[in-house]
């Protein structure tokens, strides 16, 4: 797999909803259209994530069905639900197995074949924290969970579900969380101080490893050893083991792309302890909520951190990024579309589309594509499959004034390979922002007494400058709001 590559997530369950309807007649993966496949290959994917496609809880989609604390979202993402709409979530699965509504193994390995023939590779969830409570373990190994006694479940109820091993066993079975909010009812909490549960895991991280090229790995920091003893310190019945769950999931699929839905500044400890790839929230909630400064200081990081964090501006669990950045969404693209790293697009980011679908739901409500900003995606992906995004050296550019202060809501890099360059221009700002790029020099070609072409890949223009301009001063670059360049350089 080339380097810095594009991640495509797709959610499964209402895709091939959608495709069904196309089709006029119900489709597993088995019958996915391949054109499907080639479209993903001509946008330059790389990684093909099948978001939801494990076996889910019945237990967990009745619950989904009758919780009234949902029914808000689910009136927001589908207006016109019902209760057939609600599939369950991906998230509470009753095995790691293709759901009967998605498909078979064979179907899987077909689908992988037919990746790996377009240069794609297939990426997979794994869900380290928690099971739905109709897993077969519930039963069969109920101390792979974390449990409470009757005087916990009575403090408590949302917090414990009462299950019945025997007619003299009852478990008090601890539903799923993270320390800062409330249990997740329809999850039961596996248990990582338990040495079984750990070699449990890790024996379908292996068989996942047999059947994918990767895994997007959820919430992966609950399971690190302090993380975990904090949250749930109080039920465990035995010392945490020594070494790192994570640690010894990476020696055991050396060769399988891990990448870790991660929070709360632990992207660093991950990927020392072997994930290929963490989440960049920090990126995006800057992008979002901070100011250019804020972005230019995160993109000073370390060199390996940039390669190996996971670059978004929407995912399953966001809200829609044409909702929340509006006229920005085009520089935000940009940045997460050129910075080194993995490159993370969303199944409708392209079209546009403006409500986030709850993992609860399998379908997805009409939406009308934007077709200006599916232009917009398609001159992007084209602009960045180029060799020079993937096998180039990446910079960080210095601006400076043009004549106000506005250059500060710039932010400048470029790529360079073999001689060519492409240099990339955002305006992350509130108004228009001018300044002056400092090109390397390096980019800045000869002779001393010509001129420069610029040519922006975003729309055909074409830009010349003096060549000894761009060495007294730099590139003058004026934008809109929310608006970039992404410059081929004609010498």
């Amino acid at each position: 797999m080339r380097a810095h590559p594009n991640l495509y997530e797709i959610s499964t369950w209402p895709w091939l909803d959608e495709l069904s309807k196309r089709a006029g007649r119900h489709l597993t993966l088995a019958g996915v259209p391949d054109r499907e496949w080639d479209h993903l290959q001509l946008c330059g994917i790389d990684i093909v994530y099948l978001m939801g496609i494990w076996k889910r809880s019945a237990l967990g989609r009745q619950l989904a069905r009758s919780e009234p604390s949902l029914f808000g979202a689910y009136d927001r993402a589908l207006p016109d639900w019902t209760a057939r709409d609600v599939a369950g979530s991906a998230y509470c699965i009753s095995a790691y197995e293709p759901d009967g509504r998605i498909g078979t193994w064979d179907d899987l390995a077909d689908i992988r074949v037919k990746l790996h023939a377009r240069g794609m590779r297939l990426m997979v969830d794994f869900i380290p924290n928690h099971t739905g409570f109709d897993h077969p373990w519930i039963q069969s190994h109920p101390d792979r969970y974390v449990q409470g006694d009757e005087s916990a479940f009575r403090r408590n109820p949302r917090a414990f579900r009462p299950i019945e091993i025997s007619p003299a066993d009852v478990r008090f079975i601890a539903c799923g969380r993270d320390p800062y909010f409330a249990p997740w009812t329809d999850v039961a909490q596996l248990d990582y101080s338990n040495a079984d549960t750990r070699a449990a895991m890790i024996d379908v991280l292996e068989r996942l490893a047999g059947r994918a090229d990767g895994a997007r790995c959820d919430m992966a920091m609950l399971v690190l050893s302090d993380i975990f003893s904090r949250t749930w310190g109080d039920y465990l019945r035995t010392i945490i083991p020594a070494g790192e769950f994570w640690a010894d999931a990476r020696a055991a699929v050396r060769k399988f792309t891990l990448l870790a839905e991660v929070y709360w500044n632990f992207e660093w400890r991950l990927q020392h302890l072997g994930f290929d790839f963490t989440y960049d929230k920090g990126l995006y909630d800057r992008l979002l909520h901070s100011s250019p400064a804020d972005v230019r200081g995160h993109l000073t990081a370390d060199a390996d951190y940039q390669r190996r964090s996971a670059r978004f501006i929407e995912n399953h669990d966001e809200p829609r990024s044409a909702a929340v950045f509006g006229d920005r969404v085009r520089a935000a693209a940009v940045v997460i579309g050129t910075l080194p790293g993995l490159r993370f697009f969303h199944q409708g980011q392209f079209e546009g589309r403006m409500e986030r679908l709850p993992v609860q739901l399998g379908r997805w409500s009409d939406e009308a594509p934007n077709e200006d900003l599916l232009r917009f995606y398609a001159r992007l992906l084209s602009t960045v499959n180029d060799d020079v995004f993937h096998e180039g050296e990446w910079r960080l550019l210095d601006l400076h004034p043009a004549g106000d202060g506005s250059s500060s809501d710039l932010l400048a890099w470029q790529w360079l390979r073999a001689g060519e360059m492409r240099l990339v221009v955002v305006n992350l700002g509130e108004g228009t922002a001018q300044g002056f790029v400092q090109l390397s020099f390096e980019v800045a070609g000869d002779p001393k007494d010509g001129a420069i072409a610029f040519e922006d890949q975003l729309d055909g223009e074409r830009y010349t400058w003096p060549r000894r301009a761009l060495d007294e001063s730099g590139l003058y670059v004026k934008l809109e709001r929310g608006a970039a360049h992404i410059f081929r350089i004609l010498n």
